[in-house]
């Protein structure tokens, strides 16, 4: 048991530590992109952003074009989806969504953490103009929230850790759901039929134990671009697509350790004539080892370590560069105003009681535990931390809104909800926990 532990805290600790790394870079892009939209720079910032790109041939069928901005929320973005429907499936089969106790405290958290910032948000934006960005505070980004987590060190105990990281999964595909059914319109179901088809034959190749990284590629291309001609976001196909990733070894663990142990030392019973060169024999061992370590590891595992970094160093940068960069102007405030503070307090106020309103719930009518070394009032900072919706609620305000005007103050109202979301939760959270000696 001690073992398992052990595992589990180390590898959610190497987990948070490539998030935090993440968030800092977010942060560091987001503050970047601020100062350039209000910069003399300004004007180029915007315009660089809006140059149109093409792919395909002209006056075909095969033919895309788009701002740039677009190519990263509709393509690079798909990545980012991608790599959360990897780890939803991890989390699923092997994880801390396997069984409905394990999982229920963080479902039921996170249901709260997006109901009710829906029905403040509404209740607030009664009877103004743009209720349809209703989506916009139900989501909790996950990078900033693991992120201030690390900065609190060894005070913080390890079923917080995995609750807040169950917890934001679950965020994450109630936020997906939320994109796939409200804010996908004009849809062309053909084209959906036509990708849905592609899906569940690469599903079916997955059950079979057959699968190519390349044919995958190929058709996880097309099936992106039937859904971003179908009207449905794009993105929802990265997650579609991550589901068919099989998670099977070619090999087992005891199988790899003797054929390892057989190389290694057939390898050390070689001579080496070149300190700095490896001989024929000793390349061919060493393309070996290579080979069935690759077969010890699964598809999906494996594609989730090779792009994590991808999107937490580069995607999510990029993404925040391009969409954090708010005009930050109060002359519009009068007809805009409402939806920046209604944003913000459904953020904040929202998370705070929807997650510990139904935490309280499930604990009490025994649906669910706290987890171990956790108290009931440590939810409380991360209901706080909840209302940092960064990266998808800037997502969703894209999706939301074609009004420009309200599109900068949603974008305020993200920033200045989860501004205080995480230094708020951040003080509440330090002040309950002590540290370890």
């Amino acid at each position: 048991m001690k073992k398992k532990i052990k595992a589990i805290s180390e590898s959610l600790n190497q987990f948070i530590k490539l998030e935090t790394t993440g968030s800092l870079l977010l942060f560091a892009f987001s503050i970047l992109a601020v100062i350039l939209a209000n910069s003399p720079l300004g004007n180029y910032y915007e315009q660089f952003w809006r140059y149109k790109i093409a792919i395909g041939f002209v006056n075909t069928d095969f033919y895309l074009e788009k701002s740039l901005i677009l190519w990263i929320n509709d393509g690079l973005m798909a990545v980012f989806f991608f790599v959360i429907g990897l780890e939803v499936k991890r989390e699923v089969l092997t994880g801390e969504l396997t069984t409905l106790r394990k999982a229920s405290l963080p479902i039921f958290a996170a249901v709260g953490g997006m109901v009710f910032p829906v029905f403040i948000f509404i209740f607030l934006n009664h009877g103004e103009v743009g209720t349809e960005g209703w989506g916009i505070p139900m989501a909790t980004d996950i990078a900033f929230t693991l992120g201030i987590l690390k900065l609190l060190g060894n005070r913080v105990p390890l079923g917080l850790k995995i609750f807040l990281t169950a917890f934001a999964i679950v965020d994450d595909i109630g936020a997906v759901l939320v994109i796939a059914i409200f804010y996908s319109a004009n849809i062309q179901w053909d084209l959906i039929t036509y990708a849905i088809l592609i899906v569940s034959g690469l599903g079916l190749l997955s059950y079979k134990h057959l699968y190519s990284k390349y044919f995958f590629f190929v058709m996880g291309f097309a099936v992106w671009v039937l859904f971003l001609k179908s009207g449905v976001h794009p993105t929802i196909a990265g997650i579609l697509l991550a589901l068919t990733i099989p998670m099977y070894r070619k090999i087992n663990l005891s199988e790899y350790e003797k054929a390892l142990s057989a190389q290694l030392e057939n390898f050390k019973g070689r001579k080496f004539k070149n300190p700095q060169l490896l001989n024929k024999n000793q390349l061919e061992i060493v393309d070996e080892i290579e080979t069935i370590s690759n077969q010890v590891q699964s598809p999906l595992q494996h594609l989730e370590n090779s792009l994590h970094g991808w999107v937490s160093y580069v995607i999510m940068p990029i993404f925040a560069l391009a969409n954090a960069g708010v005009v930050l102007s109060f002359s519009g405030l009068a007809n805009t105003g409402h939806i920046t503070m209604n944003i913000a307090m459904a953020l904040v106020f929202g998370n705070i009681i929807g997650i510990m309103l139904l935490s309280y719930l499930a604990i009490k009518f025994k649906f669910a535990d706290l987890p171990k070394g956790v108290k009931f009032k440590n939810l409380l900072g991360v209901s706080i931390l909840g209302g940092l919706g960064f990266t998808m609620s800037l997502f969703i305000t894209n999706l939301a809104y074609d009004n420009e005007t309200f599109i900068v103050a949603a974008k305020m109202g993200v920033i200045l909800g989860s501004l205080v979301a995480g230094i708020t939760g951040y003080m509440v959270l330090r002040m309950q926990l002590k540290p370890k000696n």
